[in-house]
């Protein structure tokens, strides 16, 4: 391969410029490695870059006329052998073969000259070919090839105006209905890879009834392995088909199924049937189903995957919204780091333990990140927000008429997470009965929706957490021990904000800059009390009660600085650090709370119910002062002489 330039037109016509180095700029300015004396050229033009796979790429570089590859501007664009490159009036020949020979490039030049009074203008309704209808019409009448040719037509006219793959299927079977004698029909759409089908939808001839159409599965998985499809005209002469248990239990006379190919591709099949013996399926009506599966298949194909795009652009969005939150520089934090760089490559189950707030479902979307599934879906759930009785279906899913309500098959969590990572969150609140299914799951990879009635290979990786102590709860045999032990293959355990303090102020400054980003206000730098405060404070909500605070103090602060004030009552109250200083002012206001609630106590002798009505607050809010100013000892000895103490323990 010799990658060059050929200067076609332009001041260095006939030069051939070697690509040698791994970026070449063109422009007017000297130090361009293709220079060019153009004053059409701007100084900077564009840049031709070789990627690690050889290939070249040319990006246009803000120019004043453009960059122009085969008659057409670009902003980037990849360069393939004999292109054209235009540059102002300079024009550039792309060439990587040993052969300088080469067919011009394909291009298009407008004429915008107007049409002539001979020129000929037709509405596309005014189209024979278009209108199925006005084709019946013209075509000998009752000709069973009209009448098919009719309502090709139709069909590919309706599903390639569709982009709802709910919507698609459903016309598309009343188009068959219409001219195919069937009772019932499905479309089983599939991955591809696999026998399995992982979108069915299926409804009778009669408009808006709602039953269980039965398939064979037999039938099915043959014409989606085989890629050939099935006529069954009489299913109890046939020696193929009469010992099909599913049939002869749905007493169904004939049917018809045909595959839905996209290329090289069997993307699933249309199934057909019929439980009567008047009105048979015949080899025309397998020869019409075979065209329109040709002219659908791409239709439901793109259906699909549009669906699936839509669906992974809500969770992309989901996911860049969901900020990097894991920041420290303790040894605490760094031992969170490694584990997470070392186990996130594995396909370990992992079990994430800690209190509520320490960052837990980060933690797992660290572990996704790292992980070869990646590029594949991260699914999580909160097993205590979701009712036991909803939980089921939410999780495995479950198939159409599984319950009252369930008017349509609905793929469960799992299922959605297929090649990814599910995240479930608060698994020591799983109910027993699901916690037996969930087991199955991790042992066989494999489950099963409501209402279903065979097992569906999955796979991904299960990464629980909670904030329970599920080694407690396996002793009280509230959670099962078998599952727990499927659970625990690797442990990390995330530690309390209050155990390491030290990454404080780190996390106060990225909590600033979030914060102030989405709400839109300043940054703000955090006065030496109020960080004072933070470092102190005990966190029982841990980091996510302190970026609250945080947003807290930035929205609601009147100065440019986080003032002590500025930031909750529980902070301003508790005792200090030793090493640490507060102001004159807080510690006036705090001793004067400590001399007041001395004084209440002492007068009730100390009963805390009739002190805290003394002072006008709730018992509760009086215990929490106490502990948050450290009282808890000056009062046990200020009543102790006093008697038993009433209205509950400080």
């Amino acid at each position: 391969m010799r990658p060059r330039l050929v200067v076609t037109a332009g001041p260095a016509k006939d030069t051939v410029i070697p690509l040698t180095q791994e970026e070449a700029s063109i422009g007017r300015d000297p130090n361009n490695a293709v220079a060019i004396s153009d004053p059409s050229v701007s100084r900077k033009h564009c840049l031709l870059r070789r990627e690690a796979d050889g290939r070249f790429q040319i990006a246009d570089l803000e120019s004043r006329n453009g960059t122009v590859v085969n008659g057409v501007t670009v902003k980037e664009q990849w360069l393939r052998h004999g292109d054209e490159i235009a540059t102002g009036d300079s024009v550039f020949m792309f060439l990587v073969e040993e052969d300088d020979r080469v067919l011009p490039a394909s291009r298009v030049e407008f004429d915008d000259r107007k049409p002539t009074a001979e020129t000929r203008v037709i509405n596309p309704k005014d189209v024979v070919y278009l209108q199925p209808d006005r084709l019946l019409r013209e075509l000998p009448s009752g000709s069973p090839l009209a009448r098919n040719l009719s309502a090709l037509l139709k069909i590919s006219r309706v599903v390639h105006a569709i982009r709802d793959l709910e919507e698609l299927q459903a016309q598309l079977l009343d188009l068959i209905f219409e001219v195919v004698p069937a009772g019932r029909g499905a479309i089983l759409l599939g991955d591809g890879a696999n026998s399995e089908f992982n979108s069915l939808y299926a409804r009778t001839r009669q408009a808006g009834q709602h039953q269980l159409v039965r398939v064979s599965r037999t039938v099915a998985h043959h014409v989606l392995k085989e890629n050939v499809a099935i006529l069954g005209v009489d299913i109890a002469a046939s020696d193929a088909l009469r010992d099909v248990e599913s049939l002869a239990a749905s007493e169904v006379r004939s049917l018809l199924c045909v595959p839905l190919s996209v290329f090289d591709r069997t993307i699933g099949c249309i199934y057909l049937d019929s439980t009567t013996s008047v009105n048979r399926f015949q080899e025309d009506h397998l020869q019409l189903m075979a065209a329109i599966a040709g002219i659908s298949a791409v239709a439901l194909d793109n259906a699909r995957r549009a669906q699936w795009l839509e669906q992974e652009n809500q969770r992309l969005s989901l996911e860049i919204r969901q900020e990097q939150n894991l920041v420290g520089e303790s040894a605490r934090v760094k031992e969170i780091f490694q584990f997470l760089a070392r186990v996130g490559p594995t396909d370990s189950t992992v079990l994430i333990e800690g209190e509520s707030g320490t960052g837990k479902e980060l933690a797992a979307r660290a572990l996704h990140r790292n992980s070869h599934r990646s590029q594949k879906a991260f699914v999580a759930i909160n097993c205590a927000a979701i009712p036991e009785t909803l939980l089921e279906s939410e999780l495995f899913g479950h198939e159409r008429g599984a319950f009252t309500g369930a008017a349509s098959q609905k793929k469960g969590k799992l299922e959605v997470a297929e090649g990814g990572v599910v995240f479930l969150d608060e698994i020591g609140e799983l109910a027993p009965a699901l916690q037996v299914k969930l087991l199955r799951v991790l042992q066989e990879r494999e489950l099963e929706r409501v209402g279903g009635t065979h097992p569906i290979k999955i796979d991904l990786r299960v990464i629980a957490a909670t904030n329970r102590d599920l080694d407690e709860a396996v002793r009280k045999k509230e959670f099962r021990q078998d599952l727990y032990y499927r659970l625990a293959v690797v442990k990390l355990t995330m530690p309390p904000l209050r155990e390491h303090r030290e990454d404080i102020p780190m996390l106060t400054r990225h909590f600033i800059q979030k914060n102030a980003k989405r709400c839109k206000v300043k940054p703000k730098p955090v006065s030496r009390e109020a960080m004072a405060a933070l470092v102190s404070y005990d966190w029982p909500g841990n980091v996510r009660e302190l970026e609250n605070a945080i947003e807290r103090a930035l929205v609601m602060g009147s100065s440019d600085t986080i003032l002590l004030e500025d930031l909750p009552e529980s902070l301003v109250e508790q005792q200090p650090l030793s090493g640490m200083s507060e102001g004159r002012y807080h510690a006036g206001v705090k001793e004067l709370k400590k001399s007041l609630i001395m004084n209440a106590v002492e007068q009730t002798r100390g009963n805390y119910i009739e002190a805290a009505s003394i002072l006008g607050v709730h018992p509760n809010y009086l215990h929490r002062l106490i502990r948050n100013l450290g009282l808890k000892d000056d009062l046990h000895r200020l009543v102790r002489g006093s008697g038993k103490i009433s209205g509950g323990a400080a």
